[in-house]
């Protein structure tokens, strides 16, 4: 994976890779998919307290990263969220803010900045956007995730992104107890989870999307 700008063409508003031939999101509602997903699939917001730690494999249009910060706030908690993601291909501010059109509710504003600036911090976040390549960026980075979203596009169009060293270096950086939620049900994908530490679950997935899989550390 080399770090270059990514192309998107468009599906009904819904922005796709031209790289990945895979949507940045659900075609059916992007927004239901994520708090099903990653934040449902990782037990928010009911965990969320001072310093809880989000990390992300694939940043895309930010969607996942707005819902869980609009749950925080929602939640009550006090304190801070801190957000890290992995992003080989960052898309354009312009297509960025094409994609979070749909969903004015969410606190877009903050990552709408011409040029786009990947450390952003708030009064209640703390966003840290990795731009390059996850399996370099991520092994000597000194983080301890509270709950990863494995959000990279689908295996068979990204390989990269799922690559089983890669996959134990996300466990690595797994607090104790940490959970992780994808949307993706690929046998190879929940066993090198299994085999790098994680108690791994196939549930019922998104929309017409049969199975995703969420599973916890120890």
């Amino acid at each position: 994976m080399i770090e270059d700008q990514h192309n998107i063409e468009w599906r009904d508003n819904v922005p796709v890779s031209t790289r990945f031939a895979d949507p940045f999101y659900s075609l059916n509602d992007g927004l239901a998919e994520t708090r099903f997903v990653y934040l449902g699939g990782n037990d928010l917001p009911a965990r969320f307290q001072d310093g809880f730690h989000v990390a992300e494999l694939g940043f895309g249009t930010g969607l996942n990263f707005l819902a869980t910060l609009q749950a925080f706030r929602a939640s009550g908690a006090s304190g801070k969220l801190h957000f890290t993601s992995f992003e080989a291909f960052p898309i354009s501010p312009q297509d960025r803010a094409r994609a979070l059109a749909p969903f004015p509710d969410l606190p877009v504003d903050i990552l709408l900045k011409d040029p786009f600036e990947p450390r952003i911090t708030g009064d209640d976040f703390e966003l840290s956007v990795i731009i390059g390549d996850a399996r370099e960026t991520l092994p000597n980075l000194p983080l301890r995730a509270d709950a990863w979203f494995l959000d990279g596009f689908a295996p068979a169009q990204n390989p990269e992104l799922w690559e089983d060293d890669l996959l134990h270096a996300v466990a690595h950086h797994t607090a104790p107890g940490g959970t992780f939620a994808t949307y993706t049900a690929a046998g190879r994908i929940r066993r090198t989870l299994a085999e790098a530490g994680f108690t791994v679950e196939r549930v019922t997935g998104f929309g017409r999307k049969r199975h995703m899989t969420r599973g916890k550390l120890g």
